[in-house]
């Protein structure tokens, strides 16, 4: 019988999850059915299950957070030799030195005007954090009812109550509602379909349009930000055009109203830049971070800021129990330093165009294929079951894509009428030339089980 290294059995590390863990957004009946998935190791890209098996992890361990892969010691060290030293200090104006140090990084590479970081622990911490920014300036500065957030259609921002005010996806907001007052949506990009039917450029600029129709419909006087994924993840990699983010970006400076750009996914080297603002030639003034910045070995997050915005206010009334926490914050230092050395972003620049050509090249021509996209490291596969009119599948078809891949030992994740890969920046080539491979057999094999093709 398998048994973990602390000499569990397998199957009684599977009763006690069944017993006592929760899972989130997962599928009750899917659980009971099949149990949760268990890992027991990670090594560079891979993943051992508790039966043994090994896995190739494409999606930088679901969240793409893992931008680093497993095992790599540097880190760990790192965060251990700062818990022996100083593990934490409180917060407020309390200070550890390496996290000084990564908000003089974080500057650095931020686009440029953005000098003020706050840390927190998490993605929906720093949307939180970011939201009572704005909020808080404005009552400062002229605009004390400027309490209204604009958001988009599919979008996410995490799932804290005043982030779940801005987030469109997943279906984590209708069911906690009534939520916190004040948000609006509007239409957000997409590539390949979208509600309106219109041609993706044109589409782009009637996004844009929209917020500054809605801008107008609420009051300016009302309206504290608008807040955007630089890509939104809705039905995977939903990329749109530098002219939208430009406009977007105009409209906002004009109208007073201030842009939060989120980028706690593509933050940090995922899309072929340290932020995906870059791809866009845009300046937020207020940015989200979080997920590769630790690249999954500690829980951290940050909003960075415009000084202006800061100094504005005699005080931040926002707070975190672990803003900052020292042992975070090594292990972001160290990430970055990784990064910086190797040369990853480029390499993930490189390699996300390198695996983007292989994908449309083998799954292009499906006849269940809609549309292969993506930038830098993260890339979606869309599906239609009918590619003259794009219509979607409405079944398990994508899902089963996904599980038929696993089965085959590649770890991507379905998202709505696409799955998308995520991998971690240290993928060789050989591991993505992999994952295609098994991607083609996959989508083939589950197309031919039901008579698609």
């Amino acid at each position: 019988m398998l048994e973990t290294r602390d000499g569990i059995a397998a199957s009684d590390l599977t009763a006690l999850a069944m017993a006592h863990c929760v899972f989130p957004l997962a599928v009750a009946e899917e659980v009971r059915r099949d149990g949760p998935i268990v890992y027991t190791k990670g090594d560079g890209v891979r993943l051992t299950g508790l039966d043994g098996r090994e896995y190739l992890d494409m999606m930088s361990s679901h969240t793409r957070a893992n931008s680093l892969g497993y095992g790599n010691a540097e880190i760990a060290g790192a965060v251990a030799r700062q818990l022996e030293q100083l593990h934490y200090v409180g917060t407020v104006n309390n200070l550890a030195p390496p996290t000084i140090q990564l908000a003089a990084k974080i500057a650095e590479l931020a686009p440029e005007g953005l000098t003020k970081v706050m840390f927190v622990t998490g993605g929906s911490e720093a949307v939180e954090a970011a939201i009572k920014l704005a909020k808080q300036y404005h009552a400062h500065t002229g605009k004390p009812r400027a309490n209204k957030i604009i958001s988009r259609w599919n979008a996410y921002h995490g799932a804290t109550m005043g982030a779940i005010g801005a987030t469109d996806w997943l279906g984590t907001r209708h069911i906690s509602e009534p939520g916190v007052p004040g948000y609006s949506l509007i239409p957000g990009p997409s590539r390949y379909r979208n509600p309106f039917g219109m041609e993706e450029e044109a589409y782009f600029v009637f996004c844009a349009d929209y917020l500054e129709r809605q801008i107008e419909h609420e009051g300016p006087e009302n309206v504290a930000a608008f807040i955007a994924e630089p890509i939104m993840q809705a039905h995977g990699v939903q990329t749109c055009s530098a002219e939208y983010f430009g406009r977007v970006r105009e409209i906002c400076g004009r109208y007073d109203v201030l842009l939060i750009v989120d980028e706690v996914i593509t933050g940090f080297g995922r899309t072929g830049a340290w932020f995906a603002s870059e791809h866009y030639g845009i300046t937020p003034d207020i940015m989200t971070m979080a997920k590769a910045m630790t690249a999954g070995y500690a829980p951290m997050g940050a909003v960075i800021a415009r000084p202006d915005l800061i100094d504005a206010l005699p005080v931040f009334r926002h707070v975190h129990t672990f803003s900052g926490h020292a042992g975070a914050a090594a292990a972001a230092n160290t990430v970055i330093a990784i990064k910086e050395r190797d040369n990853l972003i480029a390499k993930a620049r490189d390699d996300g165009e390198y695996m983007l050509d292989a994908l449309q090249e083998y799954l292009d021509p499906h006849p269940i294929v809609g549309q292969v996209r993506g930038k830098g490291m993260w890339l979606a596969v869309d599906f239609a079951r009918d590619k003259e009119t794009r219509a979607p599948f409405e079944d398990d078809t994508v899902r089963a894509v996904v599980r038929r891949m696993y089965e085959h030992g590649v770890i991507a994740s379905p998202i709505g009428t696409a799955f998308e890969m995520a991998p971690p920046l240290i993928s060789s080539r050989a591991d993505l030339d992999e994952a295609v491979r098994i991607a083609a057999q996959s989508i083939d094999e589950v197309a031919r089980e039901r008579q698609l093709v």
